[in-house]
């Protein structure tokens, strides 16, 4: 329970009706969990707008409106207006959990394309070297031993609040999170001082009714996290750098190949033995000393290097780091089963043509002796990704195995049909197995030597979704039973 009054010690407010002494017993944006004296932020969405639930939430009990517009409440309702009700409930969030960003050093990484993988390096490195490290991101939140899945890349404001207190209390020092452009123009992060902010890189992405109006805005809202950082570390070898980090308030460092970079990777070479495929680098300017990574591509070495900059402020030594590095993994990102000697199995999340094609690539530089792609795509999406992928994957892999992802309420059969629209752009070989189980057989019983095979879209999930039910599936445990012949 709070008073009111110090709820809002850090925001500017109109008191429109009733008392700042109002005691507070919870904080609510959800118009089903408003209860006696709660507090209920009424937030304008994009299909609903909270301003309509009043009746209802004062019904329940909540004493406290934290309104933009203006709404009818009892005399016995605390009404009070602000210019926007997601930046006032970041920062009342924070003050309702007693401000826990300000107990730990809080690190956010935002770009298109690393902010998974990067987070789980810091993470790494910084746990070798006797940190106490929470995550929050794309596909879990962690704290201590327990594990919670995400639904967003960066949570409602509230949500990230209760995290942070809940690593304070668990005895962390530090946090990363990966901060979305939404989530920076949504202000879900907005009121937390970061220690480091991260840039990555930028590509056009994420513009549409729903998301971003113009790849201006984008990068716009990328750039917010550099006003409430105190020191940023970018990407110098993205073009779009300087955008992004206009009107900067922070300290900068940068990273990248180019010898203007303050930390540099130097010297990259690709590593390929029978089911492995890695990189090695060297590392020069404010730090000297080599490091080899268990995941395949320069995107590696961009996301480890930013990695090491970050460690770089915690004094982390170089033996910490490369022994971090080396054990770094990311649960479906690149992430290689071993199934045979001769051939290189994968598994990846790229469920897009940009990250599709970026994946391929990265491969195709490991001069494969067939490079293998097996996806499918989800239903009820856009059929311009189906197209597009199919097309991608024509072009780049010698040969697809097209099958299910998620079909969600259409047909399989239907989604594959327009994958292979894309397919037949190319002179790309396919063969289709509804199945992802048979597919995923397929694929391995017809590896051989050299082979470098992807299983794309998946990665981290472990369900697939047909007809409004999520089936338990995870592809590792797919590739183990067709290992034991199951």
């Amino acid at each position: 329970m709070k008073k009111l009054s110090e709820l809002l010690e850090r925001i500017s407010y109109t008191c429109v009706q009733g008392t700042l002494d109002a005691e507070v017993q919870e904080i609510v944006n959800d118009s089903r969990k408003a209860s006696e004296g709660s507090l209920f932020f009424c937030i304008p969405g994009a299909v609903v707008n909270g301003h309509s639930f009043v009746p209802q939430v004062v019904a329940q009990g909540a004493k406290v409106l934290i309104v933009s517009e203006d709404v009818e409440a009892p005399s016995d309702v605390t009404v009070i207006k602000v210019e926007d009700t997601r930046y006032a409930m970041a920062l009342i969030s924070a003050a309702w959990f007693d401000y826990p960003a300000e107990q730990m050093k809080v690190i956010g990484i935002t770009g298109t394309k690393g902010k998974t993988t990067t987070t789980y390096m810091i993470k790494s490195i910084l746990e070798h070297a006797g940190h106490k490290v929470g995550l929050i991101g794309t596909i879990e939140t962690i704290i201590g031993e327990m594990h919670i899945p995400s639904s967003n890349t960066t949570p409602e404001s509230c949500t990230v609040q209760k995290y942070l207190r809940q690593m304070a209390d668990a005895g962390c020092d530090c946090a990363v999170m990966e901060v979305s452009s939404q989530g920076l123009m949504l202000h879900r992060t907005a009121g937390i001082p970061f220690e480091i902010g991260i840039f990555t890189n930028i590509e056009p992405d994420h513009i549409g009714p729903n998301e971003h109006a113009s790849f201006e805005e984008y990068m716009r809202c990328k750039g917010m996290l550099f006003g409430q950082c105190r020191v940023g570390i970018v990407n110098v070898d993205d073009v779009h750098w300087k955008t992004v980090l206009e009107g900067h308030t922070c300290e900068l460092e940068t990273i990248g190949f180019s010898e203007e970079a303050d930390l540099r990777a130097e010297d990259m070479e690709l590593i390929k033995r029978p089911g492995y495929l890695g990189v090695k680098y060297h590392v020069s300017g404010k730090l000297n000393f080599d490091v080899e990574i268990d995941i395949p591509g320069k995107f590696s070495v961009y996301n480890s290097l930013t990695a090491i900059a970050v460690c770089r402020h915690f004094q982390v030594a170089p033996e910490d780091i490369r022994a971090a590095l080396k054990a770094a993994k990311v649960k479906g990102r690149i992430e290689m089963v071993k199934v045979s000697d001769d051939f290189t199995l994968m598994i990846d999340y790229a469920h897009n043509a940009m990250s599709l094609q970026s994946l391929l690539t990265t491969l195709r530089e490991y001069h494969p002796e067939r490079l293998i792609c097996l996806f499918g795509c989800g239903g009820n999406r856009s059929k311009l990704r189906r197209y597009e992928m199919g097309e991608v994957s024509g072009r780049l892999s010698d040969l697809t195995i097209i099958t299910s992802d998620n079909p969600r309420y259409e047909e399989p059969q239907d989604i594959i049909n327009d994958i292979k629209t894309g397919i037949e752009k190319t002179d790309g070989k396919y063969v289709e197995i509804i199945n992802r189980k048979e597919a995923i057989a397929y694929a391995i019983r017809n590896g051989r030597k050299g082979d470098v095979i992807v299983l794309a879209g998946k990665g981290h999930e472990d369900y697939q979704e047909i007809k409004g039910v999520k089936y338990p599936m995870d592809e590792r445990d797919l590739i183990a039973d067709i290992l034991a012949g199951k």
